[in-house]
């Protein structure tokens, strides 16, 4: 049929479901040899709901595809920070885009060792020698797999596959959290996460599409016989919209609370963790408010390149109406620049704070101290793969539009 020739929207869109159907269908088929009496586990601590969310439920099967797309990121970190120091993998880096392929299969060779070499870790139930390579064969081919369906999606289905993976694991769980909860609170558990997520989604791609535009003119240049230049553009500054900041202030505020944790014999030191522990308090809510609206700022700030983008202007021949070029004009860049960070660290800010208040409001103590965190980064995390895969299948409508014209 002509609506599923090759790279047409339908087709990448099947491919897309497809994988994401048979990734599920990964996580929940149990590893050879395992005993599923044996292994389903009903534990409420942190540490399992963790492994839960990182995984999609796959580990505490465990299943084919125990961690998801898990070791895929990992490898990717460790591969990062090993290319500067191995020197081999330097010389690859140098090398273009075949030094790049290179590097690139390398990786996917580090996340199936490190998906095998996980069960064995792992050591689940004593199976003997034998059962045990038979289950990190297994975890090591659910890997592979993994990863061939992540790369499916990137070429031919939409958005990257990593990502798009990594948000089906998180859907996943969140559903099961999100049904535990309604079942405990209600009717008020479903208006109050409603809210939420409407609150939370609205703001971030409000503040995702937001920018504002410095008007720009380049100066005309006559080249031969014909005159460039003189038209009129514009430089776009966008508010600052991480995840960063909120994990870090979240870190920021555990680490003193450790302490308590350790020698609970201290009455002062309890007192501390009893704060900074609970999410409903609202000196910890003042504090992670402020802490996540400073980070935010710091971190766009250190970001920021007025003067590059000046120096840029000055040699293409470009101007801001009313701006001397130069300094001025990076100054000028630096203060829109520091007004759009500040606006965009006072959303961060205020939005940190509503997954903590439907907390203390639905009165739910949740299984993970910092579960306000962990779904307020979800819900960015879902908002910025769903506007990038957005953002790709309009890029491919335009081009299918457009394509009688290119010919």
């Amino acid at each position: 049929m002509i609506v599923f020739r090759a790279g047409s929207p339908l087709r990448r869109l099947a491919v897309t479901l497809l994988a994401v159907v048979i990734f599920r269908v990964g996580q929940n088929v149990p590893l050879p040899t395992v005993d599923l009496a044996a292994n389903s586990v009903e534990d409420d601590s942190p540490l399992y709901w963790v492994i839960d969310l990182l995984t999609g439920g796959g580990f505490r099967l465990p299943a084919v595809i125990a961690f998801g797309v898990l070791p895929v990121l990992v490898a990717r970190v460790l591969m990062r920070n090993l290319v500067p120091v191995i020197p081999r993998l330097s010389a690859l880096a140098a090398e273009g885009e075949a030094g790049t392929a290179r590097i690139a299969r390398y990786t996917r060779v580090l996340a199936v060792v490190l998906g095998g070499a996980g069960v064995v870790a792992a050591g689940i139930g004593d199976r003997g020698a034998i059962p045990l390579v038979v289950m990190a064969a297994t975890a090591a081919a659910g890997t592979a797999l993994a990863i061939l369906l992540a790369e499916l999606i990137t070429k031919r289905g939409y958005g990257d596959g990593v990502r798009i993976l990594l948000l089906t694991q998180v859907l996943a769980v969140a559903a099961v959290e999100f049904w535990r909860l309604v079942q405990a609170k209600g009717v008020a558990a479903v208006i109050v996460a409603l809210v939420v997520v409407v609150v939370v989604v609205m703001g971030t791609i409000l503040v995702a599409q937001v920018q504002r535009r410095i008007p720009v003119q380049y100066a005309k240049r006559l080249i031969g016989r014909r005159t460039h230049g003189g038209t009129p553009t514009y430089v776009p500054v966008q508010m600052a919209q991480r995840s960063g900041p909120i994990v870090l202030a979240a870190v920021v505020l555990a680490v003193p609370a450790l302490p308590g944790l350790l020698w609970s014999d201290a009455t002062w030191l309890s007192a501390i963790t009893a704060v900074l522990w609970d999410e409903a308090d609202p000196v910890r809510m003042v504090a992670y408010a402020v802490l996540v609206g400073v980070f935010a700022y710091a971190r766009s700030a250190a970001t920021s390149v007025p003067t590059t983008i000046a120096s840029k202007l000055v040699r293409e021949g470009g101007f801001i109406p009313g701006i001397r070029p130069g300094n001025p004009t990076a100054q000028y860049l630096e203060y829109v620049d520091r007004r759009m960070n500040a606006a965009g660290a006072l959303y961060l800010g205020a939005v940190a704070l509503l997954p903590e208040i439907a907390i203390a409001v639905l009165d739910a103590a949740p299984r993970f101290p910092f579960a306000g965190v962990a779904i307020l980064v979800s819900l960015i995390f879902v908002v910025d793969v769903a506007l990038t895969t957005a953002k790709q299948v309009e890029t491919q409508l335009q081009m299918i539009r457009y394509q009688g014209y290119l010919r």
